[in-house]
Order: C-alpha cells, then sequence, then structure tokens
C-alpha cells in the first residue's frame, strides 16, 4: 500500500509540475531536482513509519510478556511445603471435584487409584473430563473438594518442583522450540550428556532421522517445529521424557491424527518408555486404552466403570457401546 502510495503521489507530482512549466512557473531542472530530493526522501521516512510500527508492537508484546511475569500461579506453593523424594509411582484421586471457574464442575467425587508400575487407561468421551486429571495430578490446578495422592502424600503439600521433576507428560500436540533437535531434546534435563541425548532418541526411534539431517542433532527446527512432521514432533517429545527419566508418564492421547505406520513406530517409541514406569493414558480411543492393564471410563465428569478390556466389554456397558462406535462387533474371545 505504502508503494503504491508513493507512486501516485509521483505521478501527481510530475502532472503537476508539468503544468506548472508549461505555464513558466517552474523551470524543468528545478522539477527534475524536486523530484529527485523527494525521491531520495521516501526511504528514510518508510524507514521511520517502518520502526514506529515495530515499536508499537513490541510495546504490545512487551505488555503481555509483563502480564505473564505479574500473573499469579494457578495454585501456590505452601510456605511449609516439603520436598517429594524419590517415589514409587502410586496416584490416587480420591472423591475430587473440580471446576475451572467455581462454577459448574468437570470432575464429580472422582475416585480412582493406579499402583506403582501400572498402565491404566482413562478413558472417555469429548468433555469427559479426562484433561482436568492430567491438569491435576502434575497440580496445574487445585480440586475444589477431595486430595491427589502421590505415594500417600497430597500434592498440595510439597515443592511444586520436586512434584513436576517425577512426572512425565506426552501431550497430544507437544511445544517443540525453535532451537535445535538437541536442545529441544535436553529441555529440562539440561546437564544431560550428548550420549545419553542419543540414547534416548534411539529408544524414541527418532535418532536415525535426526542422522539423517545434514546438521543432525544441530539441526534447527523452526518456530514450533514447523519443520517437522507430527509423528517427529511426538517422538521428540518421547525423547524428551526418556531423558527426564520421571517415575510417573501421563499419555495425552499422542497417537491421533498420524498415519498407521507412523502410530506403530510411536508405539514402539512408547513401550521404551512405558517400562518400569507408572503410565497413565489419556484417550477417547478405544484401540488406545486396550494398551492398558486397567481401563477407567469417565462419563460426565464421573466414572462410570473399571475393569480389563475384556472384562468391560463382557458388561455390555457404556465401553462396550463405544467399542460398537468405534471399532465394531468384538468377535467372540472378545479382541
Amino acid at each position: 500500500l505504502s508503494t503504491l502510495l508513493a507512486t501516485l503521489g509521483g505521478v501527481l507530482i510530475i502532472w503537476y509540475g508539468g503544468l506548472e512549466v508549461m505555464r513558466g512557473a517552474l523551470t524543468i531542472g528545478g522539477l527534475v531536482a524536486f523530484y529527485l530530493y523527494l525521491t531520495r526522501l521516501q526511504w528514510p521516512i518508510r524507514s521511520i513509519a517502518f520502526l514506529v510500527g515495530m515499536l508499537q508492537r513490541a510495546a504490545a508484546a512487551a505488555g503481555r510478556v509483563f502480564e505473564v511475569i505479574d500473573a499469579r500461579e494457578m495454585v501456590e506453593e505452601r510456605p511449609d511445603a516439603v520436598e517429594l523424594g524419590e517415589i514409587r509411582g502410586e496416584v490416587t484421586l480420591k472423591d475430587v471435584w473440580f471446576s475451572y471457574d467455581g462454577e459448574h464442575m468437570v470432575l464429580k467425587g472422582v475416585s480412582l487409584e493406579v499402583k506403582p508400575g501400572e498402565r491404566v487407561a482413562i478413558l472417555g468421551p469429548p468433555g469427559s473430563g479426562k484433561t482436568s486429571i492430567i491438569n491435576l495430578i502434575p497440580r496445574f490446578y487445585d480440586p475444589q473438594r477431595g486430595s491427589v495422592t502421590i505415594d500417600g502424600v497430597d500434592v498440595r503439600d510439597v515443592k511444586l518442583r520436586s512434584l513436576r521433576r517425577q512426572i512425565g507428560i506426552v501431550r497430544q500436540d507437544p511445544f517443540i522450540f525453535s532451537t535445535t533437535i538437541r536442545e529441544n531434546i535436553a529441555y529440562g534435563a539440561e546437564n544431560a550428556s550428548m550420549d545419553e541425548i542419543v540414547e534416548a532418541a534411539k529408544m524414541a526411534r527418532i535418532h536415525s532421522f535426526i542422522e539423517a539431517l545434514p546438521e543432525g542433532y544441530e539441526t534447527r527446527v523452526g518456530e514450533r517445529g514447523v519443520t517437522l512432521s507430527g509423528g517427529e514432533r511426538q517422538r521428540i517429545a518421547i525423547a524428551r521424557v526418556i531423558l527426564r527419566n520421571p517415575r510417573i508418564v501421563i499419555l495425552d492421547d499422542s497417537t491421533s491424527n498420524i498415519d498407521a505406520e507412523t502410530e506403530e513406530e510411536i508405539r514402539l517409541a512408547l513401550e521404551e518408555l512405558f517400562k518400569g514406569r507408572t503410565v497413565i493414558i489419556i484417550t477417547h480411543r478405544v484401540s488406545m486404552a486396550r494398551w492398558a492393564d486397567r481401563i477407567i471410563v469417565l462419563r460426565d465428569g464421573r466414572v462410570v466403570e473399571e475393569g480389563s478390556h475384556e472384562e468391560l466389554l463382557r458388561r455390555r456397558g457404556f465401553y462396550h457401546r463405544l467399542y460398537l462406535e468405534q471399532v465394531g462387533e468384538p468377535d467372540g474371545d472378545g479382541s
């Protein structure tokens, strides 16, 4: 737009100046000199306008940054909070009621227990409260009623950093930083050696892909990992969690919207991640829930069923209905 206006301005000056030359009020030399001086002034003026625009955007961005810095935590650490030492990985929710706005409850009296080393799927349709459980275990929020405990210790009684370092979360859309692959994998484990980073990448089945890149682990991935596919971002996120070595892993249905071959690669990577850890799989897909030792079914913020895949099919309840909708009629052995 600015270029168009400048061009139109030049045309008007030549037109008006030409008229003045014809009237004898201006010489051709004077018109040419005026036009040349005006052309030289255009770039400084445009630069000033550009800088003013940049300063306005920077001021707005700074305002948003300071809002984040000044914002209060959704939860506050108690003055007498204690360090949470090494844990076995038992997770318990007892009669938990939770609302984001204090009025509309998304969890209604939820009680569940995950034993150390157990693999449990929490399954339910969108809006059933699954994601809220993800947010309560690492204490991103506190419930209005009830308790969340790790190895019998209420998460409200421990220091947040000591709690969250014990928990690894693989989200459906993992955040990838605009830096190198090496730094993305090592995020949260900044003291990790290169050998440890490579080993984590091998376990996540992403090492071969990285090695094939011209700059290998020093490859920059762009804003939010724009140069990577969804499956590659997932496996980098898995490598990141493997490197941190948490006792509890929460998987937020991270194999949605990818092709079958990539899903199989991610499944194998997750099997490495799951070894020896307490695993909570949050999903709306029956195919994903079948990975678990036990399935807890949520509906409208309440636990409505619990058991193994085969047990839940035999009961012919809500899980059975979800299975029919997503997979079809089970065969004779309940698979």
